[in-house]
């Protein structure tokens, strides 16, 4: 004797084909419409072309500083997804390994940090409104820095303070 479902009554044949009279249509619409009409990849899976970055555009060309700001703002997004995943991934690993996470959890944590650091000298103090000319003055100005003083965070060089 197999796994039998419950026996066959008028009360759940009624409601079988209460449920079918509903269910039919909306599976005839997806099956014959909305999967025909669906395009052969996931939407999530759409690559974008690389465009000429900003440093590679004429100083009039407005199309192609557009299609810059574009790309950089996608990049950015995708930037703080990946932020976003490591950030939670730590937050998981620090909760997951209570007692003595700081051990367990601290390649993670050096991981989740220098990507933070990467974040902050690509995007931060840019703001919500930050384009990609802003962040290319950015690192534009951090290379002066680093060239006149050092690294960022290391100190002044002695021998160039005026």
């Amino acid at each position: 004797m197999g796994a039998e479902g419950p026996p066959e009554n008028a009360f759940s044949k009624a409601v079988d084909t209460a449920l079918g009279t509903l269910e039919a249509p909306a599976k005839w619409f997806r099956e014959n419409v909305i999967e025909k009409n669906r395009p052969s990849y996931p939407w999530y899976h759409f690559q974008f072309r690389r465009v000429p970055t900003i440093d590679e555009c004429y100083t009039d060309d407005v199309v192609c500083y557009i299609e810059a700001n574009e790309q950089f703002k996608r990049d950015r997004m995708v930037d703080s997804e990946v932020l976003n995943i490591l950030r939670k991934r730590m937050e998981d690993c620090n909760l997951y390994e209570a007692p003595n996470h700081r051990e367990k959890c601290a390649p993670m944590l050096q991981a989740y940090e220098k990507a933070a650091e990467n974040w902050f000298i690509k995007y931060g103090d840019l703001g919500a409104y930050g384009d990609v000319k802003d962040a290319y003055m950015k690192q534009k100005h951090r290379m002066i820095w680093e060239r006149r003083h050092g690294s960022v965070g290391s100190g002044m060089k002695g021998d160039n303070i005026h």
